[in-house]
């Protein structure tokens, strides 16, 4: 990577990681906070509002991510900060679960995933974007460990509010990053009129190989969040104490980095792209079947580490490839567009996770959810199985 890359890569990486800290930061504790406020005796409706942020961000993904084709990435970036930082200031205030699931909704508003990605690929090369991508997933693994850690803390220091206030405080971070920290955006050719961004959605809509890449960044992201409406009680189950729990999401998370590190672009290097996307996707089957049998029966705190390790492997090598090849795919003219999709799907993924993942634990229990997560992602692996690296990143290497 030149310098420049490496600075942008850097600068947007951040701003991701401030976003991303705001939203993970409350998951740990959410569901158990929100119970004390008016409403909030219902899993069902605690796990809609947890995953609403999921469901606003999907109808905005692509109208952000075409204004930041026609208005330049960093006016929507900030645009998109702005009222993720209101959304929380929202939550901080709200009196009963009503409140707070608005403070949800406005926060997820700020849909800025496709113009930061965007971003990104429109200042590196097909050669080093995968690498570039893998910084911002990096640096979303790193932040998601980081609020399990602190987030019990936080809670018990300044409750929800103050950790929204917090969420608050990052976006507003996130916006000064922007406009001081990241480089200048670079001279692309931006839709005129209208009638070419119908065309270049609609382009991207049709393309085989990003509906394959959108299906996946869907499945991923709902299976993440519904696992999070049963893992910790397996955990306590296992004899681990709450605020005890970022001793084994930690290292998890730490070690499946140096392990994708070391995976994950030596093989891009070689031409194994497409062995190592469908290893991963494997991976995640195997760790929901593991998960499935673990809720059936006594599960062991050191074989959940390890389904958390294998799980993090997968995912980690997702986030990093996924978006990369959403960029490599997508036509220059709407890779803004083409990420809006891809991001709209994901945070479908979210709300699906949330919701459908909050009923399925009380409807099902454990074992129910770990089954229809492991049912989703065999789809994936099966839907996935045609997909090709595409010819960019090939003549790159050559």
């Amino acid at each position: 990577m030149t310098g420049d890359e490496r600075r942008a890569s850097a600068a947007l990486a951040l701003v991701f990681a401030l976003r991303m800290l705001g939203l993970f930061i409350v998951l740990p504790v959410f569901a158990l906070e929100a119970a004390r406020l008016p409403g909030g005796d219902d899993p069902a409706r605690v796990g809609f509002a947890m995953g609403l942020y999921g469901l606003t961000q999907a109808f905005l993904q692509i109208p952000f991510g075409i204004a930041s084709d026609r208005f330049g990435r960093k006016p929507t970036i900030v645009a998109g900060l702005l009222l993720f930082a209101t959304g929380s200031a929202i939550a901080a205030w709200a009196p009963d679960l009503t409140w707070l699931s608005i403070g949800r909704a406005v926060q997820g508003a700020g849909a800025i995933s496709a113009a930061v990605t965007a971003f990104l690929a429109d200042v590196t090369r097909d050669s080093v974007r995968t690498k570039a991508m893998a910084m911002v997933g990096a640096s979303i693994a790193l932040m998601f460990a980081l609020s399990l850690v602190i987030a019990p803390l936080l809670a018990g220091w300044v409750g929800l509010p103050g950790i929204f206030l917090m969420t608050c405080t990052l976006a507003l971070l996130g916006i000064a990053v922007v406009l001081w920290v990241a480089p200048p955006e670079p001279v692309v050719h931006k839709p005129s009129d209208m009638q070419q961004v119908r065309g270049g959605l609609a382009e991207v809509l049709r393309h085989p190989g990003l509906l394959r890449l959108n299906l996946g960044v869907f499945v991923l992201h709902a299976v993440q969040l519904a696992m999070w409406m049963a893992l910790p009680a397996l955990l306590v189950t296992a004899g681990l104490a709450k605020p005890d729990h970022w001793q084994v999401y930690l290292p998890a998370v730490a070690a499946s980095l140096l392990v994708m590190g070391g995976v994950l672009f030596p093989m891009e290097r070689k031409g194994r792209l497409r062995a190592a996307f469908l290893i991963s996707i494997g991976l995640i089957l195997v760790v929901q079947l593991g998960l499935w049998a673990a809720a059936g029966a006594q599960p062991g705190l050191w074989s959940l580490g390890g389904l958390l390790f294998v799980f993090f492997i997968g995912f980690n090598m997702m986030e990093a490839s996924q978006p990369s090849l959403v960029s490599k795919l997508a036509p220059a003219h709407a890779r803004g567009a083409a990420l809006g999709v891809y991001n709209t799907l994901q945070s479908v993924g979210f709300f699906v996770g949330g919701a459908v993942g909050g009923w399925l634990a009380r409807a099902h229990g454990p074992q129910g959810l770990f089954a229809a997560c492991a049912v989703a992602t065999l789809v994936w692996f099966v839907v996935a199985w045609p997909m090709q690296a595409p010819a960019p990143a090939v003549s790159a290497r050559r």
